[in-house]
């Protein structure tokens, strides 16, 4: 848990963006307001967390859900927002759902892989060991050569 309160605050970039996503070009926000619409999203993402965690017990689990976060906007008399947040869950599940595909198709590609290209990995290693073992020979040879002159 946090030890101080300020540390259960937004970053103040997060809300600065948000806030000039809201309103039209041209108005200013103080610095006194933002801070102040930094400590209310706070305390609405902690209240609305704590909602949710009651619907997460109340099923006897410990991991919040999306229905869980859902439901306590419900409780919360959130209404109008279940809507663009069923929809933006809906948009992030099929973004997720297209990350994983590709991961599955990487990883299926990278088993199919030719096995002549482990093969070449395999001769170049062996390649490289046969050079490691020639050198020492030619070295020896050539010392023998020093010590016959």
């Amino acid at each position: 848990m946090a030890e101080r309160p300020e540390d259960l605050n937004l970053p103040n970039a997060v809300i600065t963006r948000i806030i000039k996503e809201a309103l039209p070009d041209g108005v200013n926000v103080s610095k006194e307001a933002r801070r102040a619409i930094s400590q209310a999203a706070s305390v609405f993402v902690l209240y609305a967390t704590s909602c949710a965690n009651n619907f997460a017990m109340k099923a006897k689990r410990k991991t919040l859900n999306a229905g869980d976060v859902l439901a306590a906007m419900e409780e919360m008399e959130f209404e109008r927002f279940l809507e663009p947040l069923r929809e933006a869950l809906e948009v992030y599940k099929k973004g997720q759902k297209g990350k994983k595909e590709v991961s599955e198709q990487r990883r299926k590609d990278k088993e199919q892989k030719p096995d002549s290209e482990n093969d070449k990995s395999r001769e170049d290693e062996e390649e490289e060991e046969e050079r490691m073992e020639e050198e020492p020979e030619a070295e020896n040879e050539a010392e023998e050569e020093e010590v016959e002159n």
